[in-house]
């Protein structure tokens, strides 16, 4: 081999250098036949060509799929046009799969973020009246008047349904109580569980909570003493001239994610009303 051939090929340090690995990484995949240098001369010496540079590409691209070495090498040895196509569409999908899954991830991480620093700019002690839009929610089975074992059975299910369909997005679990248990005073027997969705894809899933005016109040603590808030509530109410239209929609803005224990959580209360006041 002359010089000037040699000098068309990367050293082991160049290669190693291009593809930003240690020599090892080259020499370990030479010695189990995945990436076997161009050229080797009598004195052991190494020598990679442009091109392996995409095979080693390749190979990184597969790695990162957690693609074992031992199969990677099985397709490199038995490579085809067909045999790529196969691969690549398999791993497509497998990509799309993690995007999607990513911007999932990201919107969580940006709800939570939106919902803690509204919670921070909260007057709690304040109830206000004030025009909502519609928004979608994605209901649980009822639980109207179930038992302990029957709530907790219908929760877990509903849970497991959420995150096996990827609804959760950072919103809370919020439940729904009903006209008549909020007049009875009876405000920890829900109708259901819920969380905010999206679209009415399946308009027998999804749950319109209306466009209108709410009553909104703010708990601070133990959900124990949420029937003080809902006094308060009823209060405000009559003074406004205002009656209880159908539910009251309640979720956590502060929980045990963000601050630690019971008394610091703060729980968002949205009760439909109508009376006499005009939307504003």
């Amino acid at each position: 081999m002359s010089e000037l051939n040699i000098g068309k090929y990367f050293t082991t340090g160049e290669f190693a250098k291009l593809c930003n690995v240690k020599k090892q990484t080259l020499i370990h995949y030479d010695e189990i036949g995945l990436l076997t240098p161009d050229i080797k001369n009598e004195m052991g010496y190494r020598y990679y060509s442009y091109q392996q540079f995409e095979v080693f590409s390749v190979i990184s691209l597969l790695k990162e799929f957690n693609m074992p070495l031992k199969e990677i090498k099985w397709f490199l040895t038995n490579r085809s046009p067909i045999g790529l196509i196969e691969l690549f569409k398999e791993k497509s999908l497998e990509l799309e799969k993690k995007i999607k899954n990513l911007h999932r991830m990201q919107k969580i991480i940006e709800t939570k973020i939106s919902l803690t620093e509204k919670a921070l700019c909260i007057d709690d002690s304040q109830i206000t009246l004030r025009p909502e839009e519609e928004e979608w929610l994605y209901l649980s089975g009822s639980i109207l008047n179930s038992s302990d074992a029957e709530f907790l059975k219908a929760t877990s299910d509903f849970l497991d349904f959420c995150h096996e369909n990827e609804f959760y997005s950072g919103f809370p679990i919020g439940a729904m109580i009903s006209k008549e248990k909020i007049i009875g005073g009876d405000h920890d027997n829900y109708s259901f569980l819920y969380t905010k969705g999206i679209a009415a894809a399946d308009p027998l899933a999804f749950h319109a909570k209306p466009k209108g005016l709410y009553v909104v109040a703010y708990h601070k603590g133990s959900y124990e003493h949420i029937s003080e808030t809902y006094e308060k509530i009823i209060r405000f109410m009559e003074h406004e001239n205002l009656n209880i239209k159908s539910f009251a929609y309640e979720e956590y803005i502060l929980d045990e994610v963000s601050v630690k224990g019971y008394e610091n959580y703060l729980t968002e209360i949205k009760v439909e009303v109508e009376g006499k006041r005009a939307i504003v």
